[in-house]
């Protein structure tokens, strides 16, 4: 049965406990870098410290805002999320790093609306599901097409980014809540056919992508080129064996793993709290997605059920992505680890996204102990 403060308990705690873990283990991963370029080897943690708490700020809001209220904002969130997107793309107003513009400036601070753009999807498409009955999802004009013209105009900005990894993320975030949803499964074995054919036209269209791939595929073949930043993270985890070297006594962090307080602090974890290091942060996210599939399930309408098994998806997603790319199992991808890795956007997401969770906990069926 469904164990409503329990399930709530997690959801509250298992994401402070991972942003705690990444704020030590940015400041780990960082400290040397920062000081070499900021001249202040706290630079990151004091700003990740700031997200960190600004996050548990967001996620307690959100969790005292009934759920039902975002059915309200789909449109709204929807529409602001595309003018953001656009606004990147204008000269002068978006910020370019590392040949992407991907970010808008407020103030002191950078802002990604992509990250913004992820959460209006979901709700977004939670509310166009639950207010269509099963029988009429089953037909293409209803169940299908509507969805792909409001999503499909956002990924497009995504890629001309370009971000690559969002955009897919975002189109496979599309196809499970349809399928979840009842669409026929002609409907989605044709449409993942067709995204699996784009997906290739575009990776084909630049070369940077193509050497990712060939990379992913050999990466001892160039591993002072192309290959230099995941053979490092082969080394970091590998020299973490079992219980790791110590927090603070890793190596590859010595400017050998490139960003290691962003996209690869995973790799930091592996070397410095090892194998159990690595498991343990596993076994939390497989907590936090079994706690929300739990209310997903549970949830008093369809409006939250889809709400929550949308924002599972996001988490886990993005989850398995990171860590596989990470780990050599996917080529590479610019997709932050959750709650872990360094970044503004991304963490006050993450963490909103908890909150909602927390809120549609709140009002679900079962409320008996296990």
């Amino acid at each position: 049965m469904y164990n409503k403060s329990l399930t709530q308990s997690v959801i509250l705690f298992v994401p402070v406990i991972l942003v705690g873990l990444g704020i030590m283990m940015i400041y780990s991963a960082s400290s040397i870098a920062a000081a070499e370029r900021f001249h202040d080897g706290m630079y990151f943690l004091k700003k990740q410290a700031l997200f960190g708490l600004c996050g548990i700020g967001c996620m307690l809001v959100m969790m005292r805002i009934p759920y039902g209220f975002f059915k309200r904002c789909a449109y709204p969130l929807w529409g602001a999320s595309i003018g953001l997107l656009v606004l990147v793309l204008i000269p002068g107003i978006g910020v370019k790093v590392g040949g992407a513009v991907r970010w808008l400036h407020l103030g002191p601070l950078s802002f990604q609306p992509a990250e913004l753009a992820k959460l209006s999807v979901v709700i977004l498409l939670a509310y166009c599901l639950a207010k269509k009955e099963n029988e009429r999802l089953k037909d293409f004009s209803i169940g299908v097409l509507p969805h792909l013209l409001l999503v499909m105009p956002m990924c497009l900005l995504i890629v001309i980014q370009p971000d690559f990894g969002t955009c897919m993320m975002i189109v496979v975030l599309l196809f499970v809540m349809l399928f979840a949803a009842g669409i026929k499964k002609r409907f989605v074995l044709g449409l993942g056919s067709i995204g699996l054919v784009a997906a290739a036209l575009l990776i084909a269209a630049k070369s940077y992508r193509m050497e990712r791939l060939m990379t992913f595929l050999d990466p001892w073949k160039d591993s002072t080129g192309a290959g230099f930043q995941i053979v490092q993270s082969f080394l970091a985890f590998g020299s973490g064996g079992f219980f790791g070297a110590g927090i603070g006594r890793g190596t590859q962090k010595l400017l050998y793993l490139p960003e290691p307080h962003t996209d690869f602090i995973l790799a930091v974890i592996g070397e410095e709290m090892g194998f159990i290091g690595v498991v343990f942060v596993i076994g939390l996210f497989v907590t936090i997605v079994a706690c929300g599939i739990k209310i997903a399930m549970n949830s008093y309408d369809l409006f939250g059920t889809y709400l929550a098994l949308g924002i599972i998806v996001l988490i886990g997603l993005q989850t398995v992505i990171n860590m596989g790319v990470v780990m050599g199992l996917l080529p590479t991808k610019g997709i932050p680890l959750p709650f872990l890795s360094y970044g503004g956007t991304a963490l006050l997401v993450d963490m909103s996204c908890m909150g909602i969770l927390l809120s549609i906990s709140e009002q679900c069926h079962f409320m008996g102990k296990a």
